[in-house]
């Protein structure tokens, strides 16, 4: 049936399908133009705004959602933290008014945020005007990152973009920073400020005048020349983000627009009349008027909790063949729960989200389905311990600029940048967790 011959006042619902499969199809390495000056951007993506798909899925999703944040708050761990090799703890005051600054907290946790949903991060080193310090760093959202095409006699990316990409953006609307050596980025700078030689004529060169660098932290994804490839979003290509997506959907449709009819009653041709001859109404208007409240009585008699456990008492008479006939007769039809579909399907979903975002159930919430057992604390403990051991490898990677700081500022080389990891003890230990550091593994 066409929509246009459907009567009006008819519901109806949709389901429009998108396939995510084909969000991570290539990478182009078609470059566009943004300003003369330069290369050109590589796209992001088939139409350039993959990561803005990316996050509007992740929104759409109330599993994919809060395990993101799992994953950023598990990786943030006790926080950002630095002191000596030694153990004491560090009271420079240059050093402590610049972390206190550049407000720690939030730059780290934006730092992790980008790094989980994208598997790279952008942080803008700013040098002194007579280039003799670093005096700030900045968090850079890597959704609004473009990548310039690389140096085809290097292979390096030498340029990095920022920019409203839904708005063709401009040349005079964009911002533009030089990439410091994925490798080396300490070296990288000081070559450029003319503190170490040239590797290649072995000289030094004359410091730049640019002041603002990026250090791009980046997982190591294979395969990916520019933008990795975050490795949760297989979720995506496998399809099962699609078929979480449609569970809902199909759920709601059907609780909407679907009609159940619970029960059946049924009422012998002589019941009203009786009902009449008791109630001594004879005017067809009154008779009608009690008939629908009839209805209404036992309509509201077989509906809401306050009804559970009533009795409905009714007559009956034997015919003269030896039938029984009921004057009312209620038959129950549906005896499911509305909207109960799809449940396995509703779990087996969430549990490869889970899966795929590398978040044990038990651990974020409760575990969808009534075929599942909760863990014991001990088992939670551990895996909580397991997960935060797997950070380790990110918050090494997030540290990164803190050493080139720590380098480039001339600051004692006995100064430690860690990310400790919350350790959750059990009650004997006479308290709830404990810090472990990423260095020596030695608790604080």
């Amino acid at each position: 049936m066409y929509l246009a011959t459907l009567p009006v006042n008819t519901k109806v619902a949709a389901i429009f399908e998108q396939d995510s499969a084909t969000m991570f199809d290539y990478e182009t390495v078609k470059p566009q133009k943004i300003k003369s000056a330069y290369r050109g951007y590589i796209p992001w993506g088939d139409t350039n705004d993959l990561p803005t798909q990316m996050l509007a899925k992740i929104r759409a999703s109330e599993v994919m959602s809060p395990n993101m944040l799992f994953n950023i708050l598990s990786c943030y761990g006790a926080g950002f933290n630095m002191r000596t090799i030694d153990g004491t703890e560090v009271s420079n005051a240059d050093i402590l008014t610049f972390f206190q600054r550049n407000n720690m907290t939030k730059f780290l946790l934006e730092q992790i945020t980008d790094l989980k949903h994208f598997a790279f991060s952008v942080c803008l080193v700013m040098v002194s005007l007579d280039g003799k310090k670093i005096v700030r760093i900045k968090h850079k959202e890597a959704e609004h990152a473009r990548f310039e095409q690389n140096n085809p006699d290097t292979g390096r990316i030498e340029n990095i973009f920022f920019t409203n990409w839904e708005d063709s953006p401009k040349d005079e609307t964009t911002q533009v920073y030089p990439v410091l050596d994925y490798d080396d980025p300490y070296w990288d700078l000081s070559v450029r400020m003319g503190i170490e030689a040239d590797p290649v004529t072995g000289k030094k060169a004359k410091a730049t005048t640019d002041r603002i660098f990026a250090v791009i932290t980046r997982v190591p994804v294979p395969g990916f020349k520019y933008y990795p490839f975050p490795y949760y979003s297989a979720h995506f290509n496998s399809g099962w983000y699609d078929i979480s997506a449609m569970i809902p959907l199909a759920k709601k449709a059907k609780m909407t627009n679907g009609m159940t009819i619970k029960y059946h009653v049924e009422f012998h041709k002589d019941y009203f009349d009786g009902l009449y001859t008791n109630e001594q109404i004879s005017d067809p208007t009154k008779k009608l008027a009690r008939k629908l409240k009839e209805f209404d009585n036992i309509k509201s008699f077989l509906s809401g909790i306050e009804n559970a456990g009533k009795v409905w008492y009714s007559g009956y008479y034997i015919d003269p063949n030896g039938k029984e006939n009921s004057m009312v007769r209620i038959t129950l039809l549906d005896k499911s729960k509305e909207g109960g579909d799809y449940i396995e399907d509703a779990e087996e979903a969430s549990n490869m989200q889970c899966y795929a975002m590398g978040v044990h159930p038990s651990l974020i919430g409760a575990t969808p389905g009534k075929n599942t057992s909760s863990l014991s604390g001990s088992d939670k403990r551990e895996l909580f311990t397991m997960k935060q051991s797997m950070e380790t490898a990110f918050r090494d990677l997030l540290l990164i600029p803190f050493s080139i700081i720590r380098s480039y500022n001339k600051w004692d080389p006995k100064i430690i940048f860690e990310i400790p990891h919350l350790m959750l003890t059990t009650l004997d230990q006479g308290k709830d967790a404990k810090l472990v550091t990423n260095n020596n593994n030695q608790p604080k």
